[in-house]
């Protein structure tokens, strides 16, 4: 085919693509196309999807529509820029899994070769790659199918507002034309297109940096400068920490996670902290402070199934006893049962990747703990 037969095939593609899932239509329109032999399939730059002359001409018509798809949902998703330092390969394999259960929930083909793992299709990007690197499963990725490109030098931010305004305005047409709905997986991707998100540090900053008389939330004009509260003097909060230990927490989660803990209470020495392990039966509390070493703390018990219960049960029981509520944190999986009220007071459920979806959660806020690259 010479170049204007393959540029009829991607025009044909859109058009196809408008008349089944117009929402990604637009934003297709926000990734420009270009045919090069420098690729050997498709990929993108997170700007320009590319596309080799013989891959392109070789792909059947409903093959080109989902490739598209594809490309532009790494595009638009940012999936150039939010892998930071992780294994570009690794990466590469995780965001395929996640576009290409999106792909599949568009009624969309792939080519053959497209890495598939349904049980992680729902998940985000970063979680997919962290249980890529605990799992025993092998995913190969054909050299071909290796379609993340560098993206340009201090493109990030240029890139994320491109993309948030695409989302915008594909939103707005698809609102004033009435056509279709919000594709199924997108705006469980969304975080990626908006102003920065609070991390799962900063959300645990914003929970156990409280007064003790509201817990209904903080400034948020000072998240920028990296502050929470204003100064708390005179008052004292108390917290209790829980680590499920049912097994699916590993060693650099709980280190990470205990690390950023002591951190918070060498700062802010009105808290009153105490630490707990569970599993399916409660072991503590064990006091915690800012002084403590890590590697002094009473080691992990458990290995059981999962019960929520017991903590907040002894938390309650605290709280009867003349305690003032608690704020809550507990790092998990999210897998067990919960008790059918919570505590008084606020709970954050920091949840490592694979775990429960926020939606599940009966009470509380959820953040997701994601290692650092």
């Amino acid at each position: 085919m010479d170049d204007k037969a393959l540029q009829d095939r991607l025009s044909g593609a859109l058009l196809r693509l408008r008349a089944r899932q117009p929402f990604f239509a637009a934003l297709a329109l926000f990734a420009g196309s270009a045919l090069s032999d420098a690729v050997p399939t498709a990929a993108t730059d997170g700007r320009r999807i590319f596309w080799n002359r013989e891959f392109l001409a070789g792909l059947k018509s409903d093959e080109v529509d989902g490739v598209l798809l594809h490309e532009v949902l790494h595009a638009a998703l940012l999936h150039v820029t939010r892998r930071g330092t992780r294994d570009p390969l690794l990466w590469n394999i995780a965001a395929d899994i996640v576009v290409n259960g999106m792909v599949e929930a568009a009624k969309l083909k792939l080519p053959a070769g497209a890495v598939r793992e349904k049980k992680w299709e729902k998940l985000a990007v970063e979680e997919v790659y962290e249980l890529l690197e605990k799992s025993a499963t092998t995913l190969l990725l054909g050299e071909g199918w290796r379609d993340l490109l560098p993206p340009g030098v201090g493109e990030a931010e240029a890139l994320a507002a491109h993309w948030r305004a695409a989302n915008a305005q594909a939103r707005a047409l698809m609102m004033s034309t009435g056509q279709g709905t919000m594709p199924a997986g997108w705006d469980r991707e969304l975080g990626a297109l908006e102003p920065a998100q609070l991390d799962w540090r900063s959300y645990l900053w914003r929970h156990l940096v409280r007064t003790p008389t509201d817990f209904s939330g903080f400034d948020r004009r000072l998240i920028h400068q990296g502050l929470y509260l204003e100064t708390l003097e005179g008052e004292s909060v108390r917290v209790c920490v829980c680590i499920d230990t049912s097994g699916s927490i590993g060693p650099k989660q709980l280190s990470q996670f205990l690390g950023e803990v002591v951190g918070i209470l060498r700062s802010y020495p009105h808290l009153v902290c105490n630490l707990s392990y569970a599993d399916a039966a409660l072991y503590g509390p064990y006091p915690l402070t800012g002084d403590t070493p890590i590697s002094e703390l009473p080691a992990p018990k458990g290995g059981g199934g999962t019960d929520f219960r017991p903590f907040f049960a002894a938390v309650a029981e605290a709280e009867q006893n003349g305690d003032s509520a608690a704020v809550c944190v507990y790092l998990t999986d999210g897998f067990g049962a919960f008790p059918e009220r919570p505590s008084e007071g606020p709970t954050l459920w920091v949840v490592n990747a694979g775990g429960l979806g926020a939606e599940e959660f009966p009470f509380g806020e959820v953040a997701r703990l994601l290692l650092d690259t």
